[in-house]
C-alpha cells in the first residue's frame, strides 16, 4: 500500500514535470504543514526565490482564514516586485480548503494564474 506522503510526492513530481517558473512568470509554490502555510514565488531558471510569505505571526482566525491572509500578503509582495502573472504549484496538495483559500485571496489581490 502506498503511503500518503509517497502519493503526494508522486503527484508533486508529475506537476513539476509540466510547470516551471521564469522571472516574468514565476512559480507560486505552496507548502502546507499541520500548523502553518507558506508560499514562495520562484524563478526556476535562475534558481532564486523572488518573494515569500507565511502564516507565522498570524494568530487570529481559522486555518482557512489565515491562509487567505497569506494569499493577500503574497499578492502585495508580488505587486511590489512588479509581478502580475504566476504559475500556480499546489505542490501535490488537493486544490481544496487552505490551498484554495490562499489561491483565491492571491487572485483577489491582483495575481493572475
Amino acid at each position: 500500500m502506498i503511503s500518503k506522503i509517497d502519493r503526494r510526492n508522486k503527484i508533486k513530481a508529475r506537476i513539476r514535470g509540466k510547470i516551471s517558473g521564469t522571472a516574468q512568470r514565476p512559480r507560486m509554490s505552496v507548502f502546507r504543514s499541520n500548523k502553518q502555510i507558506y508560499v514562495q514565488l520562484i524563478d526556476d531558471l535562475a534558481g532564486v526565490t523572488l518573494a515569500s510569505a507565511s502564516s507565522k505571526g498570524i494568530e487570529e482566525g481559522t486555518k482557512t482564514e489565515i491562509a487567505a491572509k497569506v494569499g493577500e500578503a503574497i499578492a502585495q509582495k508580488a505587486a511590489a516586485a512588479g509581478i502580475t502573472e504566476v504559475v500556480f504549484d499546489r505542490n501535490g496538495y488537493l486544490f481544496h480548503g487552505r490551498v484554495k483559500s490562499l489561491a483565491d485571496a492571491a487572485r483577489n489581490g491582483g495575481l493572475k494564474f
